[in-house]
């Protein structure tokens, strides 16, 4: 299942500008704020060397930038910028209209199996990026049926 997640992610995302590796970066980045560089080539399970060439490479794009360390002045930290937001929000509407196209080509009864089914495959990815994927949820709570969101986190990364 994995393997079909990973392969829809890489059919609907525009990887032209951007490796699937560089924009996971930023959109964690976007979402955790600004960490150190060790810190976040463990969290995208590269080595330390390959993320330095990474960040650099984002550097010099302009999607990213080294910010001291507040806590440890003699540490910096990798931001990402205004201009690597605007190219992670890029991606996600090229990718949601991707992926709209497709489903707009299922039969209507598929289209209502597939909000159905994201009604309850949501839930379960959201509680397996937060990392608590072993606590199951109460099928009598409401709140565990949602309708699929509008708004998704990016899908440069699977996690």
């Amino acid at each position: 299942m994995a393997d079909t997640a990973a392969a829809v992610i890489r059919v609907v995302t525009d990887r032209r500008s951007l490796s699937f590796t560089a924009a996971a970066t930023l959109g964690r980045l976007e979402r955790e704020g600004p960490v150190r560089l060790t810190a976040l080539a463990a969290a995208e399970g590269v080595a330390q060397p390959s993320m330095t060439q990474l960040v650099q490479r984002l550097e010099r794009q302009g999607l990213v930038r080294r910010v001291a360390d507040e806590a440890d002045g003699r540490a910096t930290l990798v931001a990402v910028t205004d201009t690597g937001r605007d190219v992670l929000a890029a991606r996600r509407r090229a990718r949601d209209a991707r992926l709209a196209e497709l489903v707009a080509t299922l039969p209507d009864d598929d289209r209502r199996a597939l909000r159905e089914a994201m009604a309850i495959v949501v839930p379960l990815v959201e509680r397996m990026v937060a990392g608590d994927a072993s606590a199951a949820p109460d099928p009598e709570d409401p709140s565990n049926r949602t309708t699929a969101p509008t708004e998704r986190p990016d899908t440069g990364s699977p996690r």
